[in-house]
């Protein structure tokens, strides 16, 4: 990490480092077609290296405040992003902000975004952020809630589900209800609320002492084809089948009850079927699915409620929503 990013770099900066005008890095940053390739990309090295982030709403730098709160999602498929942006929409309008969604997967874009004055603050739920542009922003003094990691300061807080308690409660509720043999169906790899489920989950089993055979941990991705690809493919293998089998999220549970469903496999009567989320269609799936509550809402309104703090000057906090099992009809005991 370049000592520049513990003060604000100027466009003055950038020019004397790159010893060009700064109409030069102006037109650089703003991709006039004036220049010289290999001077525009001179420029956009320097600016790069020394973390410049160009002021994106200058009118607003006398009052230090613009009104608004930033969401920066890396992707918007899928029922947590709509009903977690519609909760995080109403808590602005309650707490008198406006708010704009970033959809993006590039962190100089987003980090422009954040540090060009167009918020006031930044909820993030995207893994294009990574411990550099989680060190930018603390050495800025931006306000920032992360939903989807551990990551708390002065000007940092996080609201995060207590996934790994979530994996636990699964695995012992299909353990109280007599299954010995477990499917697992994974989430994406580096996604934090999936590695805490599966080590939950799997802590759980070890000391009861199961081991889960390679073959039955299975890539969902948190998609519902991707789960049923997944589980077809096994059937098609000819493998016995778990006892139970527990998805990271909704939507690959859904894909296990259809890919069962498809092969012929009776849920629960032949195998018991557990997802996470609570999302509506698992009480419209049949047989409906089991699950554990993981309340999106909540931790919208408490991530702006948590900003909102912040912006006013209080440090950053840890908030842990712990989750509950909603027992359905895929899951039984087992005779």
């Amino acid at each position: 990490m370049s000592k520049e990013t513990n003060k604000k770099i100027t466009i003055k900066d950038v020019a004397k480092e790159a010893g060009v005008s700064i109409s030069t890095v102006s037109n650089a940053l703003n991709n006039v077609n004036v220049l010289h390739p290999d001077t525009k990309e001179r420029v956009l090295e320097v600016a790069r290296r020394l973390n410049y982030t160009p002021n994106l709403n200058g009118r607003n730098l006398k009052a230090q405040a613009t009104g608004v709160l930033g969401l920066f999602l890396g992707a918007i498929r899928g029922p947590y992003y709509g009903e977690l942006s519609d909760a995080v929409n109403r808590a602005c309008q309650e707490g008198g902000y406006e708010l704009e969604i970033f959809l993006s997967s590039d962190p100089s874009h987003i980090l422009a975004n954040i540090m060009g004055h167009r918020v006031d603050g930044a909820i993030i739920l995207n893994s294009a952020i990574g411990p550099e542009q989680e060190q930018i922003l603390k050495n800025q003094g931006i306000p920032t809630v992360y939903i989807d990691r551990i990551l708390v300061g002065e000007r940092s807080s996080s609201v995060v589900f207590d996934s790994h308690s979530g994996g636990e409660q699964a695995a012992k509720f299909l353990l109280e209800l007599g299954h010995k043999k477990f499917m697992y169906i994974e989430g994406v790899s580096d996604n934090y609320d999936s590695i805490e489920r599966k080590k939950g989950f799997f802590e759980v089993l070890k000391r009861a002492g199961i081991t889960v055979d390679k073959d039955y941990i299975l890539k969902g991705e948190f998609e519902r084809v991707n789960a049923y690809n997944a589980v077809r493919d096994f059937l098609e293998s000819g493998k016995p089948l778990p006892d139970a089998v527990f998805a990271a999220n909704d939507l690959s549970a859904i894909g296990v009850l259809e890919a069962f469903r498809d092969g012929g496999v009776k849920v629960p009567d032949q195998v018991s079927v557990m997802g996470c989320d609570d999302i509506e269609t698992t009480r419209l799936v049949s047989p409906s699915c089991t699950t554990i509550r993981t309340f999106f809402e909540k931790q919208g309104i408490i991530a702006v409620e948590q900003l909102i703090r912040m912006i006013k000057g209080d440090p950053g906090e840890l908030i842990t929503l712990n989750g509950r099992i909603i027992p359905r009809d895929s899951t039984t005991a087992k005779d």
